[in-house]
């Protein structure tokens, strides 16, 4: 069944690295459409509103995978979404023609009924440039901002990036805020951070946190989503438990996801001892 059969299908197609989901917004806007599909995610203007990166994948077959939408789970995800919001438009990114017919097709969309090519908006030397700095730093785009994309990225750097883009002649201009990210097939390698570093920033937290007198034992488990984190901590006598553990979990978590761009999958917080404080002889 074809959803939205009053819908504007457009497709934006060109080889990976060329500066299609830089540029995806422009298109987007010169062409009077909202939403965009872009490597597994449904966006509108800057706003992530349905789907996981594809980027998340270990490798690039499963990238590609994610990207079509091949699993009926993350297709009912986006076609959910569609029948919500009522687009009047969608732009579709792809390497390939095929590609962005596939992903129509899964997603029973219209058939696409106009085609921008890279080369159509970007000259050669842009295009050489954005290859270089794909293959040699491993930087990728997607068209929304940091804070958007974070929800859906570990262990990725993660870099925000404004542009001012204009809707047309006479039109104000807009900026258009983009997540730079580094992919876990990264031509780079991957991206881990030291267990000491979360220890440093725990300890860092618990020196602030009156009722928390020192973190006394740190696990960390990475994956692909993000760290899982065990903690033993001994607790100043007299503090209310349970506040002190709670306010103590949720500065820890806040911190390590501002630090390092890691999602905290998990934060267990145990009580391991008590501190007893020694009074001074005038204090006794």
């Amino acid at each position: 069944m074809i959803l939205g059969n009053k819908m504007r299908v457009m497709a934006f197609v060109g080889p990976s690295g060329t500066g299609k989901s830089f540029r995806a917004q422009m298109v987007a806007g010169e062409n009077n459409i909202s939403y965009i599909i872009d490597d597994g995610l449904l966006i509108k203007d800057n706003e992530v509103i349905a789907g996981n990166s594809a980027k998340k994948a270990p490798t690039k077959i499963e990238t590609v995978k994610h990207a079509l939408f091949l699993t009926e789970e993350e297709r009912q995800e986006i076609k959910k979404a569609i029948k919500k919001y009522k687009p009047e438009g969608i732009l579709i990114l792809g390497t390939s023609d095929n590609m962005v017919q596939k992903i129509a097709e899964n997603l029973g969309l219209p058939p696409i009924e106009k085609t921008v090519y890279i080369n159509d908006v970007a000259t050669e030397d842009e295009m050489k440039t954005a290859r270089r700095i794909r293959e040699t730093q491993g930087k990728h785009v997607i068209p929304v901002p940091t804070f958007e994309i974070k929800k859906d990225f570990s262990g990725y750097l993660l870099d925000p990036l404004q542009i001012f883009k204009s809707k047309g002649k006479g039109a104000k201009p807009y900026i258009s805020e983009k997540s730079i990210i580094r992919p876990t097939f990264s031509y780079m390698g991957n991206f881990t951070i030291s267990d000491n570093v979360f220890r440093q920033i725990m300890e860092y937290i618990a020196n602030k946190t009156k009722a928390i007198h020192k973190v006394s034992k740190l696990r960390v488990d990475n994956t692909p989503e993000g760290p899982s984190i065990y903690v033993e901590v001994i607790i100043v006598y007299g503090a209310n438990v349970i506040d002190a553990m709670k306010e103590f979990k949720q500065k820890s978590i806040k911190e390590i996801e501002n630090l390092t761009a890691m999602n905290v999958q998990r934060l267990d917080i145990v009580a391991k001892g008590i501190y007893v404080e020694e009074k001074t002889e005038k204090e006794s």
